[in-house]
């Protein structure tokens, strides 16, 4: 029974994950599902539904057709909306039916494309796994299908200065309005100029001239597997860290040593290891990138270590010595049951110590839209201070 849940919600699942790495590409997601998982996206993961059209539907597979294999009345459903409403891409997504029976996701994707003419490929989920997944595949997919060799540098944009994508940003991991437009402007005020950002407040056509940056910034652990297709494919190195705080400085040094020397570089995990064994150290859980950035920016500041507490899977690229991978809500709570101060979701102060000083940092992939209104002032700065003023 560890891995069971009877206070903490689960994470986002893959599909949502998936649906919103792909919200704003211009693309059509179909998730191969009876019904319930485009509800579930968009009435608790998805705070852009109401203010901007995407193109996500569900199958609606029957009983019938999932015993029986009728994949042909899949493919005809989506060639029919495809050829109606000419999305830039098809992309396919497996909820646990069609994963348990065994559908070939790959093969109608071929089928799809041959009969409609748009590129259509499946991203390997299964409803089971957490929004990191399932995101990250959708963005390495993008990666591998569209982004083609930059052309070689004309002179004057040399000397206009350094290039940059930005990976890994979808309001599961930034709400807070405007974050897009503000990390751009840093960027830019520190000589940094941005080519496309993977995948909030950009469109597909700036995401395929990616191959002319110098350097790709990875933001969040969504953003990871683009960036390995990317260092793969046109030899660019990445960044991971979120520019923040007084880890700002920090970031900006990695990304200039990644562009003069052409090597990956990984700022967020340049935290103290002290904390090791002191259970009475700072905790903040959450997505690793994001949330290490932020443990960086504090230790900066204040000198005290931080634990970061890391609930989501396969991401011990991005995880320190002192950092702890818990699984389930049980190990996740004998932590914090020892931690005196902590920075997580709302969501987690009923498992922690009633003693511990408490400061909420609401997450969308975890809370959904519970906090959404909080968050319209939250920055980085912000959590910072508020923090720092508790622990006084």
């Amino acid at each position: 029974m560890k891995h069971s849940y009877r206070i903490l919600p689960i994470y986002t699942a893959d599909v949502s994950g998936i649906c919103s790495a792909l919200y704003e590409l211009g693309g059509m997601t179909v998730i191969h599902d009876p019904s319930g998982c485009n509800s579930t996206y968009n009435t608790h993961d998805e705070i852009r539904w109401y203010d901007q059209d995407s193109l996500i539907y569900i199958s609606g597979l029957s009983e019938i057709d999932a015993v029986t294999g009728n994949d042909r009345k899949f493919t005809d459903a989506v060639t029919r909306a495809a050829r109606k409403l000419h999305p830039a891409f098809i992309a396919l997504a497996s909820s646990p039916i069609p994963f348990m029976n065994g559908t070939d996701f790959p093969a109608l994707a071929r089928i799809i494309e041959a009969q409609t003419g748009i590129p259509t490929f499946f991203i390997p989920s299964n409803g089971m796994h957490d929004y990191v997944r399932g995101a990250g595949a959708a963005l390495a997919q993008i990666a591998e299908a569209f982004v083609a060799e930059a052309p070689s540098s004309s002179p004057s944009e040399r000397a206009a200065g350094r290039r940059v994508n930005i990976l890994g940003m979808t309001p599961l991991d930034f709400a807070a309005p405007g974050q897009p437009d503000s990390l751009r402007r840093l960027l830019t005020g520190h000589g940094w100029d941005t080519v496309s950002v993977w995948a909030m407040g950009d469109d597909l056509e700036h995401i395929r001239h990616a191959a002319k940056a110098d350097v790709n910034l990875v933001v969040s652990s969504i953003g990871l597997a683009a960036a390995r297709v990317l260092r793969r494919k046109f030899q660019t190195p990445y960044v991971v860290g979120l520019p923040t705080g007084a880890f700002t400085d920090d970031v900006l040094a990695a990304m200039e040593r990644a562009a003069e020397h052409g090597e990956n570089q990984y700022p967020c995990m340049e935290r103290s290891a002290s904390c090791d064994a002191d259970a009475s150290a700072v905790t903040i859980i959450g997505e690793p990138v994001v949330c290490g950035s932020l443990a960086a920016a504090f230790e900066r500041r204040h000198g005290i270590p931080v634990r970061l507490l890391c609930p989501l899977e396969q991401l011990d690229e991005v995880l320190t010595s002192a950092d702890i991978r818990v699984q389930g809500e049980e190990e996740a709570e004998t932590w914090l049951k020892r931690s005196k101060a902590v920075i997580a979701d709302p969501l987690y102060r009923p498992v922690c110590d009633d003693n511990a000083a408490f400061y909420p940092l609401p997450h969308v992939a975890f809370s959904g839209r519970m906090y959404v209104k909080q968050m319209q002032d939250l920055t980085a700065e912000s959590v910072i201070e508020g923090f720092s003023q508790l622990l006084l």
